[in-house]
């Protein structure tokens, strides 16, 4: 397997367990949002603000489905 591979499968799991915490304990939308950012902040995952924010909108929005 790739070192690329395993990067992104890090990535997309802390992704999907930070979607699944939110998920349990739901806030605002503005605290979301600002709580995702901030757990990616944490876990290095360094993205320009508006990258940031898109990502976060994405998930937020597949929160509320």
């Amino acid at each position: 397997m790739k070192a690329i591979h395993i990067i992104s499968a890090v990535v997309g799991g802390a992704i999907a367990g930070a979607a699944l915490g939110l998920l349990v304990a739901p806030e605002k939308g503005e605290d979301t949002r600002k709580n995702i950012i901030k757990l990616l902040k944490e876990k290095g995952i360094n993205l320009k603000k508006s990258e940031l924010e898109r990502l976060a909108d994405e998930i937020e929005e597949q929160i509320e489905k």
